[in-house]
């Protein structure tokens, strides 16, 4: 059981959600009000994409990476700025020549894939810790042994702490690998990602056989995505990790009712407290984490 809890909230994330619920924040401006009203509802930490105003797909345009991160740090809301670098690596095979980029790819290099963390260094980025099978169409979601440990050590050299997400036990076994290559500082930090078309999906089993498998010292959160959201979030909880909640996951607060990131944020905060436990500060997050300067 974990006491003292850092809640996450992914405000936006890159999906194909904005036609889905008008909130999905798009704008960088937004993004930022989104992600200081999470943080006044009890978040420690945000976690950001961008999206192109014009079209709400996500982006990796630096430019609107550094509006929102602007107006997030000018709003006098302390709160810990996570931002993706997992964009970059999308791969979806043309339909004439399987062997040739299709439409919707988006492949990029390790420098490209963080080009935006080594202008703005946030205090964490994401890091996808492999390549995957990613919801039903063709699309491939690619990020190779190379790719990653060039990541690692751009992000170790910057003081940029790296948010190990992993989709299944594969990407825990290569984390560890690069913990063991010294590319990644301590103590490492996880992001168990439950329910994701096709990586592991979202059981307590499968988060306790994955939260087994980190090395020691690890700090973790876990989600899962849509109604277990929640459920997810209260077995990290009673399984020693933190959490992560927001719209980049889960759309709505119950059945029909469209949610808010802040009202997420408060829902998550109500079950920590409800089972005994506290949502930390972003003072507190940062010693947890061993953030930059702590």
């Amino acid at each position: 059981m974990n006491f003292e809890v850092v809640v996450t909230c992914a405000v936006t994330g890159a999906g194909d959600t904005v036609g889905r619920h008008p909130g999905v924040p798009v704008t960088p401006g937004q993004i930022a009000d989104a992600a200081v009203e999470a943080a006044r509802a009890g978040a420690a930490i945000v976690h950001i994409h961008v999206r192109d105003p014009e079209t709400g797909k996500g982006s990796r345009e630096i430019g609107l990476f550094r509006e929102a991160v602007e107006w997030i740090r000018a709003s006098d809301t302390d709160v810990v700025i996570n931002l993706t670098s997992g964009m970059g690596g999308d791969w979806t095979p043309s339909p004439d020549d399987p062997a040739m980029p299709g439409p919707g790819t988006d492949m990029v290099g390790p420098a490209e894939r963080l080009a935006h963390v080594a202008a703005l260094r946030p205090e964490i980025c994401s890091i996808d810790c492999g390549t995957m099978n990613f919801g039903n169409g063709d699309e491939i979601y690619i990020s190779t042994p190379a790719c990653l440990r060039a990541m690692a050590e751009c992000v170790g050299d910057w003081g940029v702490k790296p948010e190990l997400e992993v989709f299944e036990l594969g990407h825990i076994r290569f984390a560890r690998q690069m913990i063991a290559e010294g590319l990644i500082r301590e103590p490492p930090m996880f992001q168990i990602c439950l329910g994701i078309p096709w990586g592991a999906d979202q059981s307590v089993d499968t988060m306790k056989a994955m939260k087994d498998e980190l090395p020691p010292g690890a700090v973790w959160a876990g989600f899962g995505i849509s109604r277990m959201q929640m459920p997810m979030a209260a077995a990290a909880v009673a399984m020693g990790g933190h959490v992560r909640v927001g719209l980049e996951d889960n759309l709505y607060l119950e059945r029909g009712v469209l949610a808010t990131n802040a009202q997420l944020v408060e829902r998550v905060v109500g079950i920590i407290e409800r089972m005994g436990a506290r949502a930390v500060s972003p003072a507190e997050a940062r010693e947890k984490l061993g953030l930059r300067g702590h």
